[in-house]
C-alpha cells in the first residue's frame, strides 16, 4: 500500500459547499477512484486557514497517475474550480506532503 498526502486550499466561505459536494460525490467518480487503485481517501479541513489535507492509500503509483486524464476527473475539476484554488487546467493547486512519522 502506498500512502500519499496533499494540501489544497478552499476559497473563503466555501467550506460548507465543499463538504456538500463531497457528500454528493458522483457514483462514476467514486467508481473511477476505486478502479485506479484508491483503497482509502480522506480529506480534512483546517477551518482557520481553509487548507484541505488529503490522505490517500493507493495500490499502484502508475495506475493512480492516470486519474487526471480521465473524463470524469476532468468534469470534477470543472465542477470544483469555483470554490477552490486551481491551476489553468482546473486541477486543484496542490502540494505533496512529506510522510515523516507513523505509529
Amino acid at each position: 500500500m502506498i500512502k500519499q498526502a496533499v494540501r489544497m486550499k478552499l476559497y473563503p466561505g466555501q467550506e460548507a459547499e465543499y463538504e456538500k459536494r463531497h457528500k454528493e460525490l458522483w457514483p462514476e467518480m467514486r467508481e473511477m477512484l476505486k478502479k485506479h487503485g484508491a483503497q482509502s481517501y480522506s480529506i480534512f479541513l483546517d477551518r482557520e486557514t481553509n487548507y484541505l489535507f488529503g490522505y490517500l492509500e493507493i495500490e499502484d503509483e502508475e495506475k493512480w497517475q492516470a486519474v487526471p486524464k480521465t473524463a470524469i476527473n476532468q468534469k470534477w475539476w470543472e465542477h470544483m474550480k469555483d470554490i477552490m484554488e486551481t491551476n489553468p487546467d482546473n486541477s486543484p493547486i496542490s502540494e505533496d506532503l512529506v510522510h515523516v512519522f507513523e505509529l
